[in-house]
């Protein structure tokens, strides 16, 4: 019995410490963006520690420029020319 009188309180200051920090927590706003840290790893922000060698998105001489004017595309095009056209 006397252990039971001294779990009550431990849990009752335990209890009251768990809903100050939570209502802290929202306060501050740690809720406020749940999903944007899941979507900001997605974003390639490395591109200035990829070596130029290694590029992708830019061609480096003059010959691979050349290829892909003669193929048609543009390495400058944008997300509005992927879209749709109405009409």
């Amino acid at each position: 019995m006397q252990i039971v009188m001294f779990l009550v309180p431990v849990m009752l200051i335990l209890v009251t410490l768990g809903i100050v920090l939570f209502s802290w927590a929202v306060k501050n706003g740690q809720y406020d963006d749940l999903e944007g840290p899941a979507h900001r790893i997605l974003y390639d922000d490395d591109k200035d520690m990829i070596p130029d060698d290694a590029r992708t998105d830019k061609p480096t001489d003059k010959t691979d420029k050349a290829a892909d004017e003669t193929a048609g595309t543009d390495s400058n095009t944008g997300p509005e020319e992927d879209t749709p056209e109405k009409g």
